[in-house]
């Protein structure tokens, strides 16, 4: 199985970094976990058509994590021309109005598809691309996930987990991968414990505070004895590390928030996975000096191999 990843940033724009985007081929399948800003370059750099993909799954409904499933969805259905099976997709609940809110007939690109469906020279093309008949529009059916459901393809089966980010707002789940190659797991994001401040700022517990690990049981289910692990790694503060100005100088030292990478690395080295690829790696967090930093006290803690996550990184898991 090779995993690739095509967005390996969060939502500060970057010209080396897309957002959250990560392509793993299994089988016959080729499937997209996430799909955010700048990941469909990636996705076409990496030599992967849109009509190659075959399912899509969405951890949650944050911009970064989702901007470019628009173009996605109508390049693989204006290049497909009616030729290839209907895109796979899976999302939280809320999905299924969030493509139709786009691509329903009421939907934002409506008028986008009514000319493609309608005007002479777009037919034209649609016949050139090997289309026949009547021009359809794009199915736009989608499987919204509950955390007790698990997808199977080509010698994958696929499992979810709802983890501490953003609710109520956004559900948010990471997900679990197994094959007869290995186990990958991928995080999504994260949020930490905290109360809220009299100003209605988080007030993060600290690192060590009593609770604080269960706050992360169900993502510690998740990577249990993973081949690989996809591991968000957010630190707003991380130039504090190598003596720099800290983004947020209102938060207490030692709060979990800031030691994120220590925390990772424990939970990963107490779950035995073998390999950890860090993303969504924010502007300050990498740097000369930081990364450096990051990667030293990470590795301290796990001992197993330790990936600096960039775009357009393959990673093999189990033989070739």
């Amino acid at each position: 199985m090779r995993v690739q990843l095509l967005g390996t940033g969060n939502p500060v724009p970057s010209l080396k970094r897309a957002s959250a985007g990560y392509l793993l081929r299994v089988g016959e399948d080729v499937i997209l976990f996430d799909h955010g800003p700048g990941a469909h370059w990636r996705l076409l750099e990496a030599g992967v058509r849109s009509i190659d993909v075959t399912h899509v799954f969405f951890s949650h409904l944050h911009y970064d994590h989702c901007a470019d499933f628009v173009r996605l969805f109508l390049n693989r259905w204006d290049q497909g021309a009616g030729r290839v099976p209907p895109l796979k997709m899976h999302g939280p609940p809320g999905f299924q109005t969030f493509v139709d809110r786009l691509f329903g007939p009421d939907g934002a690109f409506s008028p986008d598809l009514t000319a493609r469906t309608s005007h002479p020279e777009s037919l034209e093309i649609f016949l050139e691309r090997g289309g026949g008949g009547q021009r359809a529009r794009p199915e736009t059916e989608v499987t919204e996930l509950s955390e007790s459901d698990v997808v199977e393809g080509d010698g994958w089966r696929l499992s979810f987990a709802n983890v501490p980010h953003h609710q109520p707002y956004l559900t948010c789940y990471g997900f679990r991968l197994e094959t007869t190659d290995g186990i990958v797991a991928y995080t999504s994001d994260i949020s930490h414990p905290f109360t809220a401040g009299e100003d209605g700022r988080p007030q993060y517990k600290a690192l060590d505070a009593a609770g604080v690990r269960g706050h992360y049981k169900s993502i510690a289910g998740l990577i249990q004895g993973a081949d690989l692990v996809i591991q968000y790694l957010h630190l707003p503060n991380a130039d504090e590390l190598v003596g720099g100005e800290r983004l947020l100088p209102h938060r207490p030292a030692d709060n979990v928030a800031d030691q994120m990478h220590k925390l990772v690395a424990t939970m990963n080295r107490d779950a035995g996975v073998k390999k950890m690829v860090v993303s969504h790696l924010n502007p300050a967090i990498d740097q000369d000096g930081v990364r450096e930093r990051v990667l030293a006290e990470m590795g301290e803690i796990f001992k197993g191999v330790l990936i600096w996550g960039e775009d357009l990184m393959e990673i093999q898991v189990g033989e070739k």
